[in-house]
């Protein structure tokens, strides 16, 4: 029986998504402190998570990232709030999809459905974790966390992307073309300055890592992972 953590401070609505997930054989526990949330996911152990965005205290896309950093579990953001914005942070924060309010009870529930069969059911990938090294520098592209030398950070879904096709290709260039494409699924109506930006927040992320300089410009092409230093020896 899969497990449900149900964040959301309407009880009204939480109550009912309750009664819902016990109709369709689930086991459901609703969030009660909401102080913190991490510790009530982490003692339930949850499959999936409905997570609403204005919370008491933090808001869910705070949780959301506090949750990805000890579970890979599926993430449905659940809010009043439809704009795009809100979406495009919501999935940049590590959610798997978003539903917005008022909804369909139905519509939640065949949801809930897909994204349990994506992870755990007949389409689920292999369960080991994925890592990529780079010497002391790790990614983990499942759980959007970069280590080095034994601290870490955490990184949005798209700079974790950049990353992962920086260090696949390490010491090659890669294109601004091939980096949009990755990112987004159609970059045209993406900023050109937009690429820059996630550039200077890895960069920097690394740099308090005691990693800087490893993103390197290829004037006229895109950017490249450097070799460590002992590589070129």
């Amino acid at each position: 029986m899969h497990k449900i953590f149900i964040v959301e401070d309407d009880t009204k609505i939480s109550n009912l998504l309750h009664s819902y997930m016990s109709k369709y054989g689930f086991e459901a526990r609703e969030a009660v402190d909401f102080n913190d949330v991490l510790e009530e996911f982490q003692d339930c152990r949850a499959d999936l998570v409905l997570l609403d965005i204005n919370l008491p205290k933090y808001d869910g896309f705070y949780w959301c990232r506090q949750i990805r950093t000890h579970s890979n579990c599926p993430i449905l953001f659940i809010s009043a709030r439809d704009s795009q914005m809100d979406q495009v942070m919501a999935l940049e924060n590590g959610a798997d999809d978003y539903i917005t309010k008022p909804f369909h009870y139905e519509v939640v529930m065949a949801k809930i459905r897909s994204q349990l069969r994506r992870a755990y059911g007949a389409y689920a990938s292999s369960q080991e974790e994925r890592k990529l090294e780079s010497g002391e520098l790790i990614l983990y592209p499942e759980r959007y966390i970069v280590s080095c030398a034994g601290c870490g950070a955490e990184l949005t879904v798209k700079e974790s992307q950049l990353l992962e096709a920086l260090m696949l290709k390490e010491g090659r260039a890669v294109s601004r073309e091939k980096l949009l494409d990755l990112m987004w699924e159609d970059h045209h109506f993406i900023d050109d300055n937009t690429l820059n930006v996630y550039i200077t927040r890895l960069r920097k992320k690394l740099k308090e890592l005691g990693s800087e300089d490893r993103v390197e410009t290829v004037r006229g092409v895109g950017y490249k992972l450097a070799l460590r230093r002992e590589d070129l020896q």
